[in-house]
């Protein structure tokens, strides 16, 4: 990133061609990571118990996690007000650019619809995490039911059905990690292409809003993460963030919490998470806790709204949080995402979109904390749901 930093300004917009080396290398991690996916949550199914209390605790921990991001970042907004340090660009490069995205809606009935697969081969394709979240279950569970069958009749034919899911797993694992070694290589080219091409200025324009980004997420992973760890788990701020230092360190460089999930799971186990709770947490509740993309919506729709010298009412505050819950519900671990879900919770609730090409030159900064952020939750909601399904241990006698 330092590198990047020097390099880019001397070459300008040169510079450009450097930008492919980060395009290229995320690619690559998309197209590991998603099979790699969809294989893990088979084998945590096949391996492991998963109850129903478990998806009961997922979704009460997960849906708890992203309402107090989502009222840190509305409540930062609200009591800062960054937008009102910035001028609104009207260049026509600016209007053309926005109205890319003025047609666009989140509509509610068409984004659970796009949950249900409609067939094996698109979600792979087309990179759509929760119908291939949808899959692995149905697939696992039914191997599940057939395994039972066979062992009811005395058969062992599923064996290797199991020994080829976790064979195909490693594989995957292995060529992920090789392609993570690249990722210093990308990170250059990303650091250059987008100083080179935007230069500082941007920077300085821009400080409020990145500040407050950065602010909120910063007290998020403070605050609730660590309230959770200290006071509900019982852990030990120093043993969960030793576990945690390598998942946010891939974070940070890959600015995907998708490709952190091999390097994720690894540390649950050194945390001694049970294998269930890791399944439940880290891959089937990758995309349903999403603090990091909700906070970060709830931030910037205030702050594009302050900026554009419009006043928001409660209700539609409201209105502006629950569009972002349901476009950040589906966006899967994978850079830029929550910029896409941003510009469609701006068409949603009717905000102007002039500011998004702005916002698009240092989004690779708060894009990044997005990404650590998200990779904490990951390991967060995990222990949580391990933790809730720990009996208390019985009182000693004196």
């Amino acid at each position: 990133m330092l590198l990047g930093l020097v390099v880019g300004p001397l070459l300008g917009r040169s510079a450009q061609p450097l930008g492919e080396l980060g395009g290229l290398v995320i690619q690559l991690i998309k197209t590991v990571a998603t099979p790699l996916l969809f294989l893990a949550i088979i084998s945590a199914v096949l391996k492991t118990e998963v109850s129903w209390r478990q998806g009961g605790r997922l979704i009460v921990f997960a849906v708890l996690n992203t309402c107090i991001a989502l009222a840190i970042g509305m409540t930062l907004s609200n009591t800062l007000q960054p937008g009102r340090h910035m001028n609104l660009p009207t260049s026509d490069a600016t209007r053309a650019a926005a109205v890319t995205y003025a047609d666009k809606k989140v509509d509610l009935l068409e984004t659970l619809s796009g949950y249900v697969p409609k067939d094996w081969v698109s979600p792979f394709l087309n990179n759509l995490i929760i119908p291939i979240i949808v899959l692995a279950l149905m697939l696992g569970f039914a191997l599940r039911a057939v395994r039972a069958e066979q062992q009811a009749q005395g058969s062992a034919a599923y064996k290797v059905i199991e020994d080829s899911i976790a064979t195909f797993l490693r594989v995957m694992e292995v060529i992920l990690i090789w392609v993570i070694r690249l990722i210093p290589l990308a990170v250059f080219g990303v650091v250059a292409k987008t100083i080179g091409q935007y230069g500082y200025a941007p920077l300085k324009g821009l400080a409020a809003y990145v500040g407050v980004g950065l602010l909120g997420l910063a007290l998020h992973v403070l605050l609730t993460y660590q309230a959770w760890i200290r006071f509900y788990v019982g852990m030990k701020l120093s043993r969960f963030w030793r576990a945690a230092r390598e998942p946010v360190a891939l974070a940070l460089g890959t600015n995907s919490s998708l490709a952190t999930l091999p390097v994720t799971l690894r540390a649950l186990d050194d945390l001694g998470v049970s294998k269930s709770a890791s399944a439940m947490g880290a891959c089937v509740g990758t995309n349903l806790n999403n603090d990091g993309i909700v906070l970060y919506e709830g931030m910037a729709v205030l702050f594009v709204a302050q900026a554009c010298g419009i006043e928001l009412s409660v209700g539609e505050q409201l209105l502006a949080a629950g569009t972002a819950l349901i476009a950040a519900m589906g966006v899967a671990g994978v850079p830029e995402a929550g910029f896409i879900s941003l510009a469609l919770v701006l068409s949603t609730v009717g905000l102007p979109l002039e500011l998004l090409p702005l916002l698009l030159t240092v989004d690779w900064i708060i894009a990044r904390a997005r990404s650590v952020t998200n990779a904490l939750s990951d390991m967060v909601l995990s222990i949580l749901i391990d933790r809730s399904g720990v009996p208390a241990a019985a009182p000693k006698p004196r």
